[in-house]
């Protein structure tokens, strides 16, 4: 009968603990608003590929798109989607952080204008008012881009038009911005009755880069969690990939307000960008990346590429 009571304290003791690992909050902060960026984590949520892996995942928008690395660095959440450009800023600024894996693996960031206007290329650019939003990042892009044309900022007028970028076109304010996602602007100008057009940042000189990435604290890398939820987000990505349609009404089951024109034609529009293995690092796409930011002064110094971004063993 003791032996029996034991067992039975055991087996409790066992699914109690079970229960725990089952309930235990992982905290993911997201760079912004749900949107189709974010359709490999929304797709693994509703599919249980988290639970599966006794993660009980909180996906939470920031108040402050600028809060979730420094969150994440500070221990207060898991996992911070974020940016590879940034991630190098973040670095040479001391965050304690590391990429552990990419969510968006092409660059999505353009330089957009109406396709009524005169430009053409970059070359067209001068003389004209160029609108941004990030300071010290986007101006030093459109410097390169105008060099390769024998141009410099000098040959711009840059108006900072906060996060106003397809607002501030439609209405003329700017001649051309830096910055628009080529995979929600053009549509939401398109939708809006000003088409445009795009110059791509990676066909202009600039490397490329991941978009969106996964970061976690370097502290917590050992961190078994880190590759269920990796897995879990690439069995999310397969089913977006062989079930694009179904995927499409698994992102809005829990987000109606999302089901409209513009998230529509940009679900299509990310679908080929999204990372197929999430977890996989090309160490020298971010070397290059680090080398080009040190040339521009952007950085102080370029540090190997195992101490910010790695693969969850």
């Amino acid at each position: 009968m003791k032996k029996i009571i034991i067992l039975l304290m055991s087996i409790g003791l066992i699914t109690i603990s079970s229960q725990l690992a089952a309930s235990e909050k992982f905290t993911v902060l997201l760079d912004w608003f749900v949107n189709p960026d974010h359709g490999p984590l929304i797709v693994a949520l509703e599919r249980g590929e988290f639970s599966k892996r006794q993660l009980e995942v909180n996906l939470i928008a920031p108040a402050d798109p600028n809060d979730p690395p420094k969150l994440v660095a500070a221990g207060r959440a898991d996992i911070a989607v974020s940016y590879q450009p940034q991630l190098h800023l973040q670095i040479n600024a001391g965050l304690p952080l590391s990429r552990i894996g990419t969510l968006i693996a092409t660059p999505l960031n353009s330089i957009v204008f109406l396709a009524s206007s005169p430009i053409k290329s970059i070359a067209d650019l001068k003389g004209k008012k160029i609108g941004f939003s990030v300071g010290g990042f986007e101006d030093a892009l459109l410097g390169t881009m105008l060099a390769k044309h024998g141009l410099s900022l000098n040959d711009v007028t840059l108006i900072n038009v906060n996060f106003s970028l397809s607002p501030s076109l439609m209405s003329g304010q700017v001649d051309a911005v830096i910055g628009a996602f080529r995979n929600f602007e053009l549509n939401q100008m398109d939708i809006s009755g000003y088409p445009g057009r795009a110059l791509f940042l990676e066909e202009e000189g600039i490397p490329p880069y991941d978009e969106l990435i996964l970061v976690a604290k370097n502290d917590r890398l050992e961190d078994k969690r880190l590759r269920y939820f990796i897995e879990a987000v690439e069995a999310g990505t397969q089913y977006i990939i062989n079930h694009p349609e179904e995927a499409w009404k698994l992102f809005i089951k829990n987000h109606k307000d999302l089901d409209n024109e513009l998230n529509k034609r940009a679900w299509r529009d990310t679908l080929p960008r999204f990372a197929l293995r999430p977890g996989a690092l090309d160490k020298n796409r971010y070397l290059r990346f680090s080398q080009f930011l040190k040339s521009n002064n952007l950085i102080e110094t370029i540090p190997p590429v195992h101490t910010y971004a790695i693969e969850i063993p």
